[in-house]
């Protein structure tokens, strides 16, 4: 699994002009399962996306996680994060997960953030077409990914 990790003011997501989730300081998380992907996966990657100090603390050294600071969570499935661009100009994504092994992963990602926050994470919905907006705090932008633990 791959994520994009936005340290936000806000963020939001709008399916066909209608608001279906937004947050204010917090995290926007993009969630993208790759093939082959597992729980494993999961159970690695939700503590360390909870746990991730990027929040200043009163020194304004980045010292806090969004738990530190009571914030909130908007996780947003994106296939695009397993992108291949190596040949040719049209990325290709076949490492991406198919929705019938990535739609468990993501729910049961989303299900680890609770768990792990003790608050509901905002949500877009799988596969739709979204809009998603941000006000990116920063900016901190982090990569994660569970096949790279080092």
């Amino acid at each position: 699994m791959r994520v994009v990790v936005q340290r936000v003011r806000e963020a939001g997501v709008t399916i066909a002009g209608a608001s279906i989730a937004a947050i204010g300081r917090g995290l926007l998380v993009l969630v993208g399962v790759e093939a082959g992907d597992t729980p494993a996966d999961v159970e690695w990657l939700a503590p360390k996306v909870a746990a991730l100090r990027i929040f200043p603390d009163d020194t304004g050294r980045m010292n806090l996680s969004v738990r530190d600071i009571g914030g909130a969570i908007l996780a947003v499935s994106q296939f695009t994060l397993h992108a291949s661009t190596e040949r040719g100009n049209r990325p290709g994504f076949t490492r991406a997960a198919r929705p019938e092994e990535a739609i468990p992963l993501y729910e049961s990602f989303l299900s680890a953030l609770d768990r792990e926050t003790g608050r509901r994470t905002a949500r877009g919905i799988f596969a739709a077409d979204m809009q998603v907006r941000l006000v990116n705090d920063g900016p901190v932008t982090i990569l994660i990914d569970s096949r790279r633990r080092e």
